[in-house]
């Protein structure tokens, strides 16, 4: 019923009370029987004079007003409530830049189509994953700079990403510089989880800042890194412009995987190994577990007493069928 929509009863068990309407109901039926009888009369003389009336019509009035009473009366003792609740949810957001090398190499095609386009269609989905973390994006190569800082707005962060390309910046893999500019951006943020996701297919061969000293800045920052080592096994196709077009080397793949373990280890986070595009996938997966917004939801519950207007009703149906038995009624209703 759209009446009780919303509505709680603290005591439900008085419902049983419900079953003493027919009862009251049948009594009533079965005095009614009792007080009936027959009566003759020689003529209907007497009757003549008689004035038409409606007050016998109402003569089961006492009984329906009763009954509606005791209904009231019930839903009163049963004590309806309205129930109000709502929760506040407060996220604790995760301030995260993801640091990629964009260097030569990396458009090595043991990715499809390439490691460096792989590992933006890749990262972009596990952007759009994450709506309340703040994220950002570095690019290095022989040296660094922030693509775009620290945002909640994804939809920027995603277009600079996907407008990155190998040959923005001099040749060459400073890894310790693309994660001392990373951490650069973290160190000011007041969020309790700082994170690094940096992704490299090569050894440092660039910059000034060596990668275990930026790993030691980041950790006195609090910045958790996740190095991702990016190639596969052995050699991987690598494409060079000649005269007769593109042609294909094999270059051997050279992951300085001690290191990035190192960094990994001194930061407190974790080294990945991505051999192909499933493999980079699951990382970013791995990581998006490890790393979850914490969220407190405080929930709130209000509740108000509603059982004084069916008490009131109650009250007032007795009253009305006491007044009009005793007076307007009295003597048609028996």
């Amino acid at each position: 019923m759209s009446w009780f929509k919303g509505i709680e009863f603290a005591h439900p068990a008085f419902f049983w009370l419900f079953l003493s309407i027919p009862l009251m109901v049948g009594w009533y039926i079965w005095k009614q029987q009792q007080l009936q009888g027959n009566l003759n009369v020689p003529t209907i003389r007497g009757f003549a004079v008689a004035k038409k009336s409606m007050l016998p019509k109402f003569r089961h009035f006492a009984i329906v007003m009763r009954s509606l009473a005791v209904a009231a009366l019930v839903v009163a003792l049963a004590r309806p409530q309205s129930s109000l609740s709502w929760q506040d949810s407060t996220t604790e957001g995760i301030d995260i830049i993801i640091a990629s090398d964009i260097s030569g190499s990396m458009l090595a095609e043991d990715f499809k189509p390439n490691r460096l386009e792989a590992g933006k269609n890749i990262a972009i989905d596990f952007i759009k994953g994450r709506p309340d973390d703040r994220i950002g994006l570095v690019i290095f190569s022989g040296e660094s700079f922030t693509q775009c800082p620290l945002t909640i707005d994804h939809s920027v962060l995603i277009n600079l990403f996907a407008d990155i390309r190998n040959g923005m910046i001099t040749d060459g893999t400073a890894i310790g510089m693309g994660l001392a500019t990373a951490v650069n951006r973290l160190k000011g943020s007041p969020v309790k989880s700082k994170v690094v996701i940096l992704l490299t297919d090569g050894s440092n061969n660039a910059g000034s800042i060596p990668p275990l000293t930026a790993a030691e800045i980041a950790k006195q920052f609090g910045v958790r890194v996740y190095t991702v080592g990016l190639g596969t096994k052995g050699f991987a196709p690598y494409p060079v412009q000649t005269p007769m077009g593109v042609q294909y080397q094999r270059m051997p793949v050279d992951i300085d995987e001690g290191t990035l373990s190192k960094i990994a280890s001194i930061t407190g986070g974790q080294y990945f190994r991505a051999t192909n595009n499933e493999t980079l996938k699951n990382i970013y997966t791995q990581i998006d577990k490890l790393e979850k917004a914490k969220i407190d939801v405080t929930q709130y519950r209000r509740k108000t007493e509603m059982f004084m207007p069916w008490a009131i009703l109650a009250l007032a149906l007795l009253s009305l069928e006491f007044l009009l038995r005793n007076t307007l009624f009295k003597g048609a209703l028996t």
